[in-house]
């Protein structure tokens, strides 16, 4: 593989007009590709639970509660909102509200049975649209606002919530994106010192990012992509894209100041540093598409969509940095020998770390540990509009509602019942199952059934006393779904015929789905991860103790966000409160991702170690050689990728600020504790037997070099090549190797 990496580079430096006209090409084409493709169907189904069998009846027989759904709510603090002028004010908006073009039911507030709150200033509207989630769009939800906020006036105060409100308050402009790439430029510039370099890795990063995002336009149809896995995408593409770039950028400079060719700096840097990205890169790739083991449609196509991105980082690491590398390479040699020598600071650190290695692990263990202990307070839930930040038009809504109806009406059950014979055959055993849940403790009200116009369900509508987000809310549904249901339909036609749908049954049952399938994706993406590291390093220890100290860091990104969100630590600087549940696919989705990177820097420190012990440095030796290489990029590539994370906390949709606070304290921690601490320390414990393989082992598994099968190899097989070439400049490399070993070990 190194070879074949340095022939690549090697071609595209020199030739790098054809490369950029040739990497023109491919994007316009995929662009093409992307531009007759369409939209995937989101899919949110749980397939096998009791929830998603709730919604596959109703969208058979009522698709109006399995669509979109809106919730308007106009409110008087001024007599009441059945007052002549104020009811006109209502009635004039939901005209508008009709005469928008999506086919929807618009219910009458004022219409017998209508929602007006009991002290007669609310009145509540559900607008429930005859369309699938996949065909909404922005524009669509920007229109309901549009026509709602025509009646916020006369004392009237109106406010909405729900899925086409959520749509319609979408941010448009890429905020955490712009601030993750400022940051990203600072820090860039503050490792090279110099805005070639600085450019050049940026650039090199930003088209794999987008070459991604095109990638996954043109595939959302056939794999059926949800619009999230765009957001997830770019977190990604920039974090892993910017790394990556960084690190070849970094090998070529370190290669050109010991005096090889750019041609033959850029082969080196492809053939070892390119080749612990394709390792590094294939670890987070195989890490995310484990989500596909969870079973869930959802969680496992956000995870083909992240692994794409990844994938098209590394393709463009491999293939477009080359070619900035031969159009700026006049400008990429660094000025001072000093700003790719090795760090004399990162030197006396791997010289204290491996001094006393039981004591530096000890340290960086105690410290996991205390950011992973609020874990053991985890509440798996969904986050609702009680979370959104005070005077948003979904809190308003949240909050009215709440007050006049009680917390549960925000998150109501809705019971489907298969009657397929006809419900009114039914008659009597919906009655008592209705009055069985009526009469529950921890239910405050549920509607009398209300069969389809098929006949063939019925629906019963049950509010909670409690939140959606409380404790006594999921309990409520364990009772109803094990005691109060299997008893009322005991003996009857209707027996294992009653499912509860709703939020919360949908979240509680992808809960526990999630929770169910935990172990096998556990074990898939550690021991694909493994075997990956095996075959890199031909090591069997190194491996193994990365995956514990991966397992220990995964658990700190779980404490912090469990502290942030749960506890409310730092929350309100977020624009959240305190309380939030954490949403269950999110800690699925921070063990793929978090793996898979802390992988990714594992590789980068553990290939310079190892290439210095192949080299013929001792244990010890080797790790603060290998450190005062790689310790200042690797804390640069975690402080890059930290901020392009933590820059995603500025979106407004929760699940966002979740992600981006977990992921990028989470690389922060990683970084700082077990690459620079536990990982050094670790690997001089081990001395020689961190780089040893049992014999059969080594036998059937392939041979991937991440050192270029030695750099005095790749050296004299580049000068082979290069004599074909151009035989005048034959012999001007024929030293490098030793040139660049020397300057190695200064």
């Amino acid at each position: 593989m190194s070879l074949l990496l340095a022939r690549i580079a090697r071609t595209l430096t020199h030739h790098w007009i054809r490369g950029l006209v040739g990497a023109l090409v491919v994007l316009v084409v995929v662009g093409i590709a992307a531009g007759t493709g369409g939209e995937a169907a989101d899919d949110f189904s749980t397939p096998g639970t009791e929830s998603q069998k709730a919604i596959d009846l109703f969208q058979a027989h009522q698709p109006a509660l399995a669509g979109v759904e809106a919730t308007l709510v106009f409110h008087t603090e001024d007599g009441k909102i059945t007052d002549p002028d104020k009811k006109a004010v209502v009635q004039e908006t939901l005209e508008k509200v009709k005469a928008l073009p999506e086919k929807k039911e618009v219910s009458d507030p004022f219409a017998e049975g209508g929602t007006i709150s009991p002290d007669g200033k609310l009145a509540s509207v559900d607008v429930r649209y005859l369309i699938d989630q996949a065909e909404v769009k922005p524009e669509q939800g920007k229109a309901l606002i549009e026509a709602l906020e025509t009646g916020d006036r006369d004392g009237v105060e109106a406010s909405g919530r729900g899925v086409m409100i959520d749509f319609g308050s979408e941010q448009e402009a890429p905020v955490g994106e712009l601030i993750g790439i400022g940051l990203a430029i600072i820090l860039l510039w503050v490792l090279f010192r110099s805005w070639v370099a600085m450019v050049a890795t940026l650039v090199g990063a930003l088209i794999g990012v987008m070459f991604g995002q095109i990638l996954l336009v043109a595939l959302a149809k056939p794999l059926g992509l949800p619009d999230f896995a765009a957001i997830i995408a770019t977190m990604l593409g920039l974090g892993a894209g910017i790394d990556y770039a960084l690190l070849i950028i970094g090998r070529y400079r370190e290669q050109v100041a010991a005096g090889d060719s750019p041609r033959d700096a850029s082969a080196k840097s492809a053939a070892t540093s390119g080749a612990s990205v394709v390792a590094a890169g294939l670890i987070v790739m195989l890490a995310i598409a484990g989500l596909l083991v969870i079973g869930i449609p959802f969680i496992g196509k956000l995870g083909i969509g992240a692994a794409i991105a990844v994938g098209a980082v590394v393709v463009s690491a491999l293939t477009v940095l080359p070619i900035m590398i031969g159009a700026f390479s006049r400008w990429l040699k660094p000025k001072k020998p000093s700003h790719v020598a090795a760090s004399t600071f990162f030197e006396r650190w791997g010289e204290i770390v491996t001094k006393r290695p039981w004591l530096s692990i000890a340290v960086g263990v105690l410290l996991l540990l205390i950011f992973a202990f609020p874990v053991t307070s985890l509440r798996l839930g969904q986050p609702d509009d009680g979370n959104q930040p005070e005077g948003k038009l979904q809190r308003v809504a949240y909050d009215r509602l709440s007050e006049a109806f009680g917390p549960g009406s925000t998150g109501p059950f809705i019971i489907a019942v298969d009657t397929q014979d006809g419900a009114q055959n039914f008659t009597a055993d919906l009655d008592k199952v209705q009055k069985a849940i009526a009469g529950t403790d921890g239910v405050a009200q549920a509607a009398p059934a209300q069969p389809s116009e098929d006949g063939k369900m019925a629906t019963i509508f049950a509010i909670p006393t409690s939140a959606p987000q409380n404790e006594a809310t999921s309990e409520l549904l364990t009772r109803l779904r094990e005691e109060t249901i299997p008893a009322a339909t005991q003996g009857t036609p209707l027996a294992g015929k009653v499912f509860i749908g709703g939020a919360v049954p949908v979240f509680e049952d992808l809960s526990a789905k999630v929770a169910s399938r935990l172990p096998l994706f556990i074990s898939v993406v550690i021991g694909l991860s493994v075997l990956l590291l095996i075959m890199a390093f031909r090591s069997l220890w190194i491996p193994l103790v990365s995956a514990v100290f991966n397992l220990l860091s995964v658990l700190a990104a779980y404490g912090v966000v469990v502290a942030v969100f749960q506890k409310g630590i730092g929350a309100s600087l977020l624009g959240v409160d305190s309380g939030v549940p954490i949403v269950s696919f999110i800690p699925v989705m921070l063990f793929a991702i978090l793996f898979g990177l802390s992988m990714d820097y594992n590789v980068f420190l553990l290939s310079r170690v190892h290439e210095a012990y192949n080299e013929g440095d001792r244990p010890r030796e080797s790790v603060i050689h290998g450190l005062s290489r790689i310790g200042k990029v690797i804390l640069f590539a975690g402080l890059i990728m930290a901020a392009v994370f933590l820059a995603f906390v500025t979106q407004p949709d929760v699940i966002a600020k979740m992600m981006g606070l977990g992921l990028g304290l989470a690389i922060l921690i990683d970084v700082l504790f077990v690459r620079l601490i536990i990982a050094p320390a670790v690997v001089t414990l081990l001395g020689d037997k961190a780089w040893w393989l049992p014999g059969w082992l080594d036998k059937i598994l392939p041979n991937v070099s991440l050192e270029g099968h030695l750099v005095e190899a790749l050296d004299k097989q580049l000068t082979q090549e290069h004599d074909v070439v151009d035989s005048t400049n034959g012999h001007a490399n024929g030293g490098s190797a030793s040139r660049e070993t020397t300057s190695s070990r200064d």
